[in-house]
């Protein structure tokens, strides 16, 4: 683990200093990644918001308390036993869906993150996530809580924090299945004690 741990942080070191993009220029921190280098299970968002860019963090704010509460309560564990990360590690202005070129500029990020860790599942954290992960027909009301084969492993999509919080009980109540769909599958291939 001491191993993957320091090839996160070399990572780390090199987003911090990235300007392969137009989002570097705004943005206050690079927001790389957060938790365990060991875990079986990695959260991947589109991009961080303005608390998750003033922080360096992920998912911090309210939508961050939102997916705390569900890990806690549906997997059992706190965010500091699974590895939670973005597809972009700037924030776009006024918190906008990334751009092609901004993606692409960040995906070697995201790969290597992958592949140190090599988690047994993906949950990919609302539609954009899922279409950058799995694909860009994938419609997130139909796909979410299945698992699809891609190039960055399996990945599972689920509904976004924020996107819980605007739709309430329902929305919150299918995240909270898709969780515990999540830990079934690890449970099944001795990922999850």
């Amino acid at each position: 683990m001491a191993e993957r741990a320091a090839t996160l942080d070399v990572l780390a070191a090199e987003a911090s200093a990235c300007r392969r993009c137009r989002l570097a220029e705004t943005r206050t921190n690079v927001v790389f990644g957060v938790g365990t280098p060991a875990s079986p299970l990695v959260f991947v968002g589109e991009g961080p918001g303005a608390q998750e860019d003033a922080t360096g963090l992920p998912f911090v704010g309210r939508s961050g308390r939102l997916l705390d509460t569900l890990i806690e309560q549906e997997l059992g564990v706190t965010r500091a036993s699974l590895y939670i990360a973005n597809i972009v590690k700037c924030r776009p202005p006024g918190n906008r869906n990334p751009q092609p070129d901004e993606v692409e500029a960040c995906t070697p990020y995201l790969e290597a993150q992958l592949q140190t860790i090599a988690p047994a599942l993906v949950v990919a954290l609302g539609a954009v996530a899922a279409r950058f992960l799995i694909g860009p027909e994938l419609q997130i009301t139909s796909a979410r809580g299945k698992f699809f084969e891609t190039r960055f492993g399996t990945v599972m999509p689920t509904f976004h924090p924020s996107y819980g919080l605007r739709q309430g009980g329902s929305a919150v109540t299918a995240m909270r299945a898709d969780l515990v769909t999540a830990k079934l599958y690890l449970k099944e291939r001795g990922r999850w004690s």
